[in-house]
């Protein structure tokens, strides 16, 4: 292979590689962004099934009238999980908490048994819950329930404004994306606007001269998109490292979604670009080259 051949051919390479990188990373964020608003949703009804209230019960209420009332609960369709804490067990995580027992300077328990109760996520909502209140009053067993509505509502308003804002942040990625892999491609054309000029001049159809740029920044698409998937992917081996609670590559289900939509703007973005970055040349005269 001679000199002049050998740079021709690496500076192809270089043009193709410094190309596929670029959509990669502009990919990589299409599919960043995506995650974190599937990752929002999943912490959101993360953060809910946590929210609890108590439920305080009566002095004499019975153990098998508890049991009774928890069964209820359980099988409703606002709760999620229930927990029996006696007033012995209150008693002790209040001591904990104080570093001290009430109970030597009192000389008697002040606390009551309580049922701590945690929602399914579309019931932690400050209105559902003062449903869920008034329909427990009409249990006799029960003498309160306590909840912190200022923290519900606070909670419930936090997940709306995340969720907004990552739309938002998609969407002008999606915009950003479409920009950089357009220059991108028009940059790659721009070099061979003289071979694409030569081509009409012999005759070519203008679908012949557009196919192998189209097909060719499309394979790039594809290469792009598989190092997209792979750095995402290994982004959340790192970060399920940190937050292995609430983050399980096990239980991401929509990973294939978001290497669907990796995917689709790779093909996507590649094809639409080259189309209209190759027709843009296929309309100038050849005299009109010089001057770009």
């Amino acid at each position: 292979m001679s000199k002049q051949k050998k740079i021709k051919v690496n500076r192809l390479f270089n043009s193709h590689f410094t190309s596929i990188i670029s959509i990669s990373l502009v990919l990589f964020l299409i599919g960043l962004g995506s995650l974190l608003l599937l990752l929002s949703a999943d912490l959101s009804v993360y953060v809910k099934e946590n929210i609890r209230f108590s439920i305080v019960l009566n002095q004499d209420v019975k153990d098998a009238e508890v049991k009774r009332l928890q069964k209820n609960l359980d099988v409703a369709p606002y709760v999620k999980s229930t927990e029996y804490i006696t007033k012995e067990q209150a008693i002790q995580d209040l001591s904990e908490e104080l570093g001290e027992d009430p109970t030597e300077f009192l000389g008697f328990n002040p606390l009551l048994a309580s049922l701590e109760v945690k929602l399914n996520y579309e019931y932690a909502n400050a209105d559902s819950i003062a449903m869920i209140e008034s329909e427990l009053k009409n249990f006799p067993q029960i003498k309160e329930v306590i909840y912190q509505r200022n923290l519900i509502e606070m909670v419930n308003q936090n997940v709306q404004r995340i969720t907004t804002f990552l739309l938002i942040l998609i969407a002008a990625l999606l915009i950003i994306s479409f920009a950089l892999i357009n220059n991108t491609i028009r940059l790659t054309v721009y070099s061979k606007r003289f071979l694409i000029s030569t081509m009409k001049l012999v005759g070519a159809n203008w679908s012949f001269i557009r196919r192998p740029f189209v097909l060719r920044n499309i394979l790039n698409g594809i290469i792009a998109s598989v190092l997209a998937m792979g750095l995402l992917t290994l982004g959340l081996y790192y970060v399920q490292e940190e937050w292995h609670d609430i983050i399980r590559l096990s239980n991401l289900h929509y990973l294939p979604i978001i290497y669907g939509v990796i995917l689709f703007f790779g093909i996507f973005i590649t094809m639409i670009s080259a189309y209209f970055s190759v027709n843009r040349y296929l309309r100038l005269k050849a005299d009109d080259l010089y001057y770009l």
